[in-house]
């Protein structure tokens, strides 16, 4: 990630999910206007062939939606298996699913002073964070979340991460699920490292990503409108943890309504694109009940910082 990421970022026009030009538009001839299906078939390769097997899932549904914008991406997505280009489909489903159902659960935001859960299920620590009780399944601790939101209060880094969990909770078998997260902490960008969780610089974007709009003149009196982290969702709306369901205008607008008097940065959508690692889920996926699954826990770092985005958490993460 580059120095100018962790300062801030440049200001871009990243591409959206909403369709770009279509270039066989502009080719008068059926020769032209195949070299183009062939070369969007080209961006997504399975066992080293282009796919083409849309057929696969209804029309108009969201799998169909993702595999267009992958095709219209400048970015080949390489696949060893049609199972492990299935299962990212129905993972970035679920992620949307999970967004949508979390902006109707009743949860609420709040800086990290201010979070609250259901003690039933999840101890809340000093510094803000949900580490699961001893004896809860994580299954049941994350649904209770979208269960009883009322009870539940947290900030948009930590959102992304219960959206992740609940997605892949829905894609993989509950037992397994339980199994792999046992460990769970809800903090800001900390995760389990069997998400991988995956920051990179791109100005293209597919339904199930997470983005982040950045607000470099945050009022001081309000500094958890630095930013916010947001899903991507199919129809080319966003899913953002205090603001909700909004175009990106819509929510540049809201930040731009939070930031310091006099202020001459506008809010702006960064080219940063964060995803958990598809392919790592999709080979534990296959992983049978009680097989061993032995991995370190990643230190967690108490930064108090509200919405940041991923890679400002990996660069504390590095500094320890």
């Amino acid at each position: 990630m580059s120095a100018a990421l962790l300062m801030g970022g440049p200001k871009r026009t990243p591409s959206l999910v909403t369709p770009s030009h279509d270039a066989s538009h502009t080719l008068d001839n059926d020769e032209g206007f195949n070299i183009i299906i062939g070369m969007r078939d080209r961006m997504i390769q399975v066992s080293g062939r282009p796919f083409q097997s849309d057929d696969m899932w209804p029309p108009r549904s969201v799998e169909r939606i993702i595999l267009q914008r992958m095709r219209e991406s400048p970015d080949v997505y390489s696949y060893e298996s049609m199972d492990e280009l299935a299962f990212e489909l129905r993972v970035r489903k679920n992620i949307i699913a999970s967004a949508k159902a979390m902006n109707y659960s009743g949860v609420q935001f709040e800086p990290f002073s201010r979070s609250r859960c259901n003690p039933r299920y999840w101890q809340l620590t000093s510094v803000g964070g949900f580490r699961l009780k001893p004896g809860v399944p994580p299954a049941d601790a994350i649904e209770d979340i979208y269960r009883n939101g009322f009870l539940y209060a947290f900030e948009c880094a930590t959102a992304i991460l219960i959206i992740y969990y609940h997605a892949v909770l829905n894609s993989i078998d509950r037992r397994l699920f339980n199994q792999l997260f046992q460990h769970l902490y809800l903090y800001s960008w900390h995760a389990d490292p069997d998400l991988d969780i995956q920051s990179i610089e791109s100005d293209y974007f597919l339904p199930g990503d997470v983005v982040y709009f950045n607000n470099p003149d945050f009022h001081p009196s309000a500094s958890w409108w630095r930013g916010e982290n947001a899903v991507v969702l199919e129809n080319g709306a966003f899913f953002a943890h205090g603001i909700g369901i909004r175009s990106a205008s819509q929510i540049i607008m809201g930040l731009n309504r939070r930031r310091r008097p006099g202020s001459t940065q506008p809010a702006h959508l960064m080219g940063i694109v964060t995803r958990p690692s598809f392919k790592r889920l999709s080979r534990l996926s296959t992983l049978t009940r009680n097989e061993p699954s032995h991995k370190n826990q990643p230190a967690a770092i108490h930064h108090n910082i509200s919405s940041i985005p991923s890679y400002q958490h990996l660069f504390y993460l590095n500094q320890t």
